[in-house]
């Protein structure tokens, strides 16, 4: 698994400082069904907003 996974919406739990994703693990899913054509054809699925 990447070591440093990068995420810019600062409102997710498992956001940290610079812009880094503190995840266990990260689940990336297709608008479009199996594969994507370009990064706004997915969407990440581990995404919980800040209280």
């Amino acid at each position: 698994m990447a070591k440093d996974v990068k995420c810019e919406v600062n409102n997710c739990k498992y956001w940290a400082e610079g812009n880094n994703c503190i995840a266990s693990s990260i689940c990336v899913v297709s608008h479009t069904g199996k594969s994507a054509a370009n990064e706004k054809e997915t969407d990440c699925q581990t995404f919980e907003p800040t209280v």
